[in-house]
C-alpha cells in the first residue's frame, strides 16, 4: 500500500498550509509537508489520546527521550543518554532557546546559505547577529545522479568568522535545501574548529531519518569528541513522519556544558511541548520503522523521476539527487525565468516552489521543489513546468 496520497484528496480534506495558500489550480510543491498518510502507529497513538480525552499539558516522562535514544542508537549507532534530551514546541523553538543560552546579545552566529530562510530569524530573535560564510559550491555542471561531488562546509571561511569574533555555528545536517549530508570528517573538523575557538555548533538535524540510502547521516554529536563536548544537536519526528501541526522537537546534548544549557531554561521551553506531539514522536520513533522505509522506497523512485527526467522537461536546469529529504534544489539560472523563478512559475505554470533567494544571496536564479507526493502528482508538476518552458520558447 502506497504511503503517499492523491494530492486531490489530500487538498478536499485537509487545512494547514500547503492546501490552503495556493487557489485549487496550483500545484502546491512548496512547503516541506508531505501528501502522506499518517503512519498507523501514530494514527492509533493519537486517535487513543483523543479519545480517553488526554489532551492537556504535556507531562515529564522519560517515554519520548528513551524513545529517541532507541531510534539512534538502531538507526546510526549513536548512543545517547536520555537524561540529555529535552523536549519544546518544535525546532524553531528549540533553536531560539538554545541560542538564547550559549550567546550575548549582539554575538555573531555563523550560517552557510543557501540555507532554510528562518535561520536568519532564529539567530536575531535569540539576540544575535548573522554571519554568512556560505557552502562551497561543488564545482562542473551538475551530474544528477553523482550525490558525492557536492557542496560542501566553507572551513577556512569559518575560520575567518572564529576570527573576527563569531563563536557559535547554526548548522543545518541534512542540509536544507540541498539534502546535503555533510560527511564525518567535514563534522569532525568543524568540531576541532569549534574547540580551538572555545565555539558551540547548534545542529538542526530534523531531516535526518529521511536520509536515502546511498548517504550515510552522521549525527554531529557522534562525530568526535570534540563535537560531544561542543554542539547541541536539534531534531524531531515531524518532518519523517509528517507531523509538524502537532508541535513537538528534542534538543540533545552530549556534555554537562550542555546539561547546564538545558537546565537554564525557563520550564515553559519544556512545557510547550504539544502533548499530542509527544504521544505522535513516542510511536513515530519506537513504532514507526516499517512505515519510514516505505515511505522512503517511495521517495527514492521519485527521486530518480527528477534525476532522469528534469534534464529533458527543462533543457539547461540542474540538479543532483538529493542526499537526504524529499526537496531538490534546482539550479533554473539557464532558463528565462530571472532571479526568482518561482515567483514566475506560479503565474506561468501553475506550481508553487519555494523561493530560491529566500535561502540566501546563492538562491539566486534556484528553486526548490518537493517531491513529496504521489509519483502521479510529481508527473504533473513537470508536465506543467514544460508547457512554461515551451510557452517561453
Amino acid at each position: 500500500m502506497s504511503v503517499m496520497v492523491s494530492l486531490f484528496d489530500a487538498r478536499r480534506t485537509r487545512t494547514s498550509e500547503k492546501y490552503t495558500a495556493y487557489p485549487p489550480d496550483v500545484l502546491p510543491m512548496f512547503v516541506a509537508e508531505m501528501d502522506s498518510m499518517l503512519a498507523e502507529p501514530v494514527r492509533e497513538a493519537l486517535a487513543a489520546a483523543v479519545s480517553a480525552g488526554d489532551t492537556g499539558y504535556v507531562g515529564h516522562g522519560r517515554a519520548l527521550p528513551e524513545a529517541f535514544a532507541d531510534f539512534a542508537r538502531d538507526r546510526w549507532d549513536w548512543q545517547v543518554d536520555p537524561d540529555l534530551v529535552r523536549t519544546t514546541t518544535d525546532v524553531s523553538v528549540a533553536a531560539v532557546e538554545t541560542l538564547r543560552r550559549v550567546i550575548e546579545p549582539g554575538d555573531q552566529v555563523v550560517i552557510m546559505p543557501p540555507v532554510y530562510p528562518p535561520f536568519w530569524d532564529y539567530i536575531t530573535e535569540a539576540g544575535g547577529s548573522v554571519t554568512e560564510v556560505p557552502l562551497l559550491a561543488p564545482e562542473g555542471a551538475a551530474d544528477p545522479f553523482d550525490t558525492t561531488a557536492a557542496w560542501r562546509i566553507d572551513l577556512d571561511g569559518i575560520r575567518r568568522a572564529f576570527a573576527e569574533g563569531a563563536r557559535t555555528v547554526l548548522l543545518c545536517n541534512p542540509h536544507n535545501p540541498l539534502g546535503l549530508v555533510h560527511d564525518r570528517e567535514s563534522l569532525a573538523a568543524l568540531a576541532r574548529l569549534a574547540a580551538e575557538w572555545d565555539a558551540v555548533v547548534v545542529s538542526d538535524e530534523i531531516h535526518a531519518p529521511l536520509t536515502h540510502a546511498d548517504a550515510t547521516f552522521t549525527p554531529f554529536l557522534d562525530a568526535g569528541d570534540e563535537a560531544a563536548a561542543v554542539g547541541v544537536a536539534l531534531t524531531s519526528a515531524s518532518k519523517a513522519w509528517n507531523l509538524a501541526g502537532t508541535k513537538c522537537a528534542l534538543m540533545v546534548g552530549a556534555s554537562d556544558r550542555a546539561r547546564s544549557w538545558f537546565d537554564d531554561m525557563p520550564t515553559e521551553v519544556v512545557e510547550r511541548t504539544g502533548i499530542l506531539g509527544y504521544t505522535a514522536s513516542v510511536a513515530a520513533f519506537s513504532e514507526g520503522g516499517p512505515w519510514l522505509a516505505s515511505l522512503l522506497a517511495e521517495l527514492a523512485a521519485n527521486r530518480r523521476v527528477l534525476a532522469e527526467e528534469l534534464g529533458d522537461v527543462l533543457p539547461g536546469a540542474l540538479h543532483r539527487q538529493p542526499q537526504a529529504s524529499y526537496l531538490s534544489w534546482i539550479d533554473l539560472r539557464a532558463l528565462p525565468w530571472g532571479d526568482d523563478p518561482a515567483a514566475v512559475l506560479v503565474d506561468e505554470a501553475k506550481v508553487a516552489l519555494a523561493s530560491g533567494p529566500a535561502f540566501g544571496r546563492p538562491g539566486r536564479g534556484f528553486a526548490r521543489l518537493n517531491f513529496g507526493c504521489s509519483e502521479e502528482t510529481l508527473r504533473e508538476g513537470l508536465s506543467r513546468l514544460r508547457d512554461a518552458y515551451t510557452a517561453r520558447s
